[in-house]
């Protein structure tokens, strides 16, 4: 165990993370979507869903706990006990940008580019063959 541990246990860098997800509800406030319905043209106000981020995440522990990039990276095994919550993490996030991005309330190029969902495509050359001996 590393003697500088933030979260002595992975129950709590967990509710560290339920507590960032509610953190971003209340963060969409901050971020509306203007809509003018109706006949009337009333205005509308709409926050906006935010992805969860990695970044996101660390920047939030970091003003409210502190770093915890060394939980993610388990640099010399100090953190074993907490891959399986730092994995799952991990795993929310993907989930959550890519789902939002296929429903399009993420940009979708965007979310492909970070979770490294990228379109292939093979161009080959075809070389013309002589015909019966041109």
């Amino acid at each position: 165990m590393h003697p500088s541990r933030i979260f002595k246990s992975p129950d709590e860098l967990e509710i560290a993370w339920k507590l960032y997800k509610e953190n971003l509800d209340n963060e969409a406030l901050k971020w509306v979507k203007i809509q003018y319905v109706g006949k009337e043209g009333e205005k509308k106000e709409d926050p906006y869903k935010l992805p969860y981020t990695m970044d996101g995440f660390e920047v939030f522990c970091y003003k409210n706990y502190g770093c915890v990039s060394q939980y993610f990276d388990n640099q010399d095994g100090y953190y074993d006990d907490f891959i399986a919550i730092c994995s799952h993490i991990r795993k929310e996030i993907r989930s959550n940008q890519i789902t939002g991005g296929l429903l399009g309330v993420y940009n979708p190029s965007i979310t492909q580019r970070l979770n490294s969902l990228v379109e292939k495509t093979e161009n080959k050359e075809i070389k013309e063959q002589p015909l019966f001996g041109e």
